[in-house]
C-alpha cells in the first residue's frame, strides 16, 4: 500500500526547477534584454541625428559608436558601426556633443552580472530557506515538534481568558472544597505563612474519564485569576533523547517567571509510570529521564512563590511512588462519577445552553442516567437539543431527554433493519422475559421501559430498569436477582419456543461477570469464604481483573460460577412458568406496540381482567 501523501513532491524536483530557471535566465533572458536595451542604426542616421541636435552624449568604442538620442522627451540608447573619420571628434565638439558618455557595454556587464549571478544566488538562498522550513516542519519543528529543542509549548491561559469558575462545575462538591483551599492560598498567602503552614506543592486529580478533571483545573485558575499553564503528558515524549527533560525544565522556568500561577499536566501517567528497570539500558530510557527531571523540578521549586502543580489521571495505580510522596503530589483529590443529586445539577448546568420546555423534570432524567459521567450527561443534553431540531421544534422536551439517554446507552434507532415477524415475536418474548422476572422479584429495580426497536449498538431490543433511590451497597440477594433477570430472556425463549437464539449473548456475559465477582471478589460463597481470588487494576478504566490463585482453585471457581448462574436460570424459568399467561399477554402487547413504558407494563401485569385501554 502506498503511504505517500498525494501531491507531495520530492526535494530534488524543486532543485531541478530552480536550475532550469537559472539556465533560461542566462541563455535567453539576459541576451534578449541586452539587445532590447540598445537600438542599432546606420552611420548616416547617426550623422543626421547629431546635425538635428538630438544627440548630446557620444561614446566612441573600438568597433561601435554609442550615442543617446533625446527626442520628444524620451531617451533612446543607439549604436552604429565605427567609420574611419579622423575629423569626427572635432566635428562632434563643434556640434556641442559630449564624448564622455558612460560606456553602455560596462552597464551591460553589470546588468548581465545581476541577472546571471546575483539573481540566481538569491533564488537559491530563498529556495534553501523555504526547503529548510519545510524539512523542519516535517520533522516536527513546529510547536511541540522534535526540532523545537526543549521548548515546553504549554498552552498559557491568562487570567481572564478561560472564563471558567467553580459555578460552571457541578456534581463534584467534595473536589471543589479541597481545591478551594488552593485558590484561597493563591489569593491570601500571608494567612498561611503567618502560622507557618505551606501549601501542598501538587494536587493529583484522579477519577474515571469524563468526570471533569481538566475542567476543575481550569476552574481553579479562573477563581484564582492567575496564569494557567496546560500541557499533556504525551507532549513531553520526544524522538530525541533528553528533549522531554528539557521541556520539563522549560515549563518550570516559565512557571517561576509568571508566579503565582497554576501548572496543569493532563494524563500524567504517560510520563509518570512506575520505573521497573525494563528499558533498553537498565530502565534509563527517555520517559524515565523525563520523570526523573519532573521529580527534581518539583523538589527544587519554592512553593511559597505561589506555583501550584495540578495533574490528572485515570490510572493512579500505575504512577511511580516517588511522584506520590509528600512534598510532590501531597494531595490526592478523587473526582468520581456524580451521584443522583450531582447528575441533576450537571444536567441543569448544561441545559442553560439550550432552550427547554417548562415541563422537563431533571430528577427523572438523572435517575434514568445512573452511572453517567459529566461528559456523558453533557452529551445527553446536546442529543436532546439535536432531536428537537430534527423534529422541527424550538425547544427540547422530556421525551427528547429520555430518547437521548437511550441513544447514549444503546445507540440510535436502526431504521433500516426490519425484523421478520418470527424474529420480532422472539425478541418480544425475550424482553418481556427480562421484565417479568425483574418485576416478580422483591429486590429488583422497577421496569422503566421496554422496546424491541433495533439499535445501532447491535441490540434488537432492551429492557430499562431505573432505581427509585441511589444506593451504593448491593446485597447478595440483589446480585442474585440481577443474574436471574439477565437469564430471563433466554428462559422465555426456552419456555415458549423450545429453542434458543444468539440474542442472549450480552445477557450471558453480564450474568457471568456478576457471578464471578460474587465468588472471587465479594466473598459471597461459603466454600471460599472471605478470600480474594482476583485482583482488580485500572478501576477507573473498566477494572481489569487478574486471577491470583492456583489452577485447581481456578477450576473450582469456574464450577461455582456455573452452579450459581444455573440456579438463577432455573429460578427465572419457574417465575415465567408460574406467570405464563401474563407472559403471553405482555409479549403480544409489546409485539403490537414495539415500545411500552413501565407504567403500561405494570398496569397489564396487575390487571386480572386482561389488557387495559391505553
Amino acid at each position: 500500500m502506498d503511504t505517500k501523501r498525494p501531491g507531495k513532491k520530492p526535494l530534488y524536483v524543486y532543485y531541478m526547477i530552480a536550475a532550469i530557471i537559472i539556465v533560461l535566465l542566462n541563455v535567453l533572458l539576459v541576451p534578449a534584454l541586452q539587445e532590447r536595451s540598445v537600438e542599432r542604426t546606420n552611420y548616416t542616421t547617426f550623422i543626421k541625428s547629431v546635425e538635428k541636435g538630438y544627440v548630446k552624449e557620444v561614446n566612441i568604442d573600438t568597433d561601435f559608436i554609442f550615442y543617446v538620442v533625446e527626442k520628444d522627451g524620451t531617451k533612446v540608447m543607439c549604436k552604429t558601426a565605427k567609420q574611419e573619420d579622423p575629423n569626427l571628434v572635432r566635428w562632434l565638439y563643434e556640434e556641442g556633443v559630449s564624448t564622455d558618455a558612460p560606456d553602455p557595454q560596462k552597464q551591460s556587464v553589470i546588468f548581465s552580472l545581476i541577472l546571471g549571478y546575483v539573481l540566481p544566488i538569491g533564488i537559491f538562498i530563498f529556495l534553501g530557506r523555504w526547503l529548510s522550513k519545510k524539512m523542519m516542519s516535517s520533522m516536527g519543528g513546529g510547536p511541540g515538534g522534535a526540532m523545537s529543542f526543549g521548548k515546553s509549548n504549554a498552552k498559557v491561559y491568562v487570567k481572564s481568558s478561560t472564563g471558567i469558575k467553580f459555578a460552571d462545575v457541578a456534581g463534584e462538591d467534595e473536589a471543589k472544597e479541597l481545591l478551594t483551599e488552593i485558590v484561597d492560598y493563591l489569593h491570601n498567602p500571608q494567612k498561611y505563612t503567618e502560622i507557618g503552614a505551606s501549601m501542598p506543592k501538587g494536587a493529583l486529580l484522579v477519577g474515571p474519564p469524563g468526570t471533569g478533571k481538566t475542567l476543575l483545573a481550569k476552574a481553579v485558575a479562573g477563581e484564582a485569576e492567575v496564569p494557567f499553564f496546560s500541557i499533556s503528558g504525551s507532549e513531553f515524549v520526544e524522538m530525541f533523547v533528553g528533549m522531554g527533560a528539557a521541556k520539563v525544565r522549560d515549563l518550570f522556568k516559565q512557571a517561576n517567571e509568571k508566579a503565582p500561577c497554576i501548572v496543569f499536566i493532563d494524563e500524567i501517567d504517560t510520563i509518570g509510570k512506575k520505573r521497573d528497570g525494563a528499558g533498553f539500558s537498565g530502565g534509563n530510557d527517555e520517559r524515565e529521564q523525563t520523570l526523573n527531571q519532573l521529580l527534581t523540578e518539583m523538589d527544587g521549586f519554592d512553593g511559597s512563590k505561589g506555583v501550584v502543580i495540578l495533574a490528572a489521571t485515570n490510572r493512579p495505580d500505575s504512577l511511580d511512588p516517588a511522584l506520590l510522596r509528600p512534598g510532590r503530589f501531597d494531595r490526592r483529590i478523587p473526582v468520581e462519577l456524580p451521584d443522583l443529586l450531582g447528575r441533576e445539577e450537571i444536567l441543569k448546568v448544561h441545559a442553560k445552553k439550550i432552550k427547554i420546555a417548562d415541563s422537563v423534570r431533571f430528577d427523572e432524567i438523572a435517575k434514568a442516567a445512573a452511572g453517567a459521567s459529566g461528559a456523558e450527561l453533557a452529551n445527553i443534553v446536546n442529543e436532546a437539543a439535536l432531536r428537537a431540531v430534527r423534529d422541527g421544534r424550538k425547544f427540547a422536551t422530556q421525551a427528547d431527554f429520555e430518547e437521548s439517554i437511550e441513544v447514549v446507552i444503546a445507540g440510535y434507532q436502526k431504521k433500516n433493519r426490519v425484523l421478520s415477524n418470527k424474529e420480532k415475536l422472539i425478541v418480544s418474548y425475550h424482553e418481556i422475559g427480562h421484565a417479568l422476572v425483574a418485576a416478580k422479584q422483591t429486590e429488583s429495580a422497577p421496569v422503566h421501559k421496554i422496546t424491541i426497536i433495533p439499535r445501532t449498538s447491535g441490540a434488537l431490543g432492551y429492557t430499562m430498569q431505573v432505581d427509585e433511590k441511589e444506593h451504593f451497597l448491593m446485597t447478595k440477594e440483589e446480585l442474585e436477582n440481577k443474574i436471574a433477570t439477565f437469564t430471563g430472556g433466554r428462559a422465555a425463549e426456552e419456555l415458549i419456543f423450545h429453542s434458543i437464539t444468539t440474542g442472549a449473548s450480552n445477557d450471558i456475559e453480564q450474568a457471568t461477570k456478576i457471578a464471578r465477582a460474587m465468588i472471587s471478589r465479594y466473598g459471597m460463597n461459603e466454600d471460599f469464604d472471605m478470600v480474594a481470588m482476583e485482583n482488580v487494576s485500572n478501576q477507573y478504566l473498566g477494572g481489569d481483573a487478574s486471577l491470583s490463585c492456583s489452577f485447581e482453585t481456578q477450576t473450582l471457581l469456574d464450577k461455582k460460577v456455573v452452579e450459581l448462574v444455573r440456579r438463577q436460570h432455573e429460578k427465572a424459568l419457574k417465575i415465567l412458568s408460574d406467570n405464563i399467561t401474563k407472559l403471553h399477554e405482555l409479549a403480544k402487547y409489546l409485539y403490537e406496540h414495539e415500545t411500552i413504558t413501565g407504567e403500561e407494563f405494570m398496569k397489564i401485569l396487575n390487571d386480572n381482567e386482561g389488557q387495559p385501554e391505553i
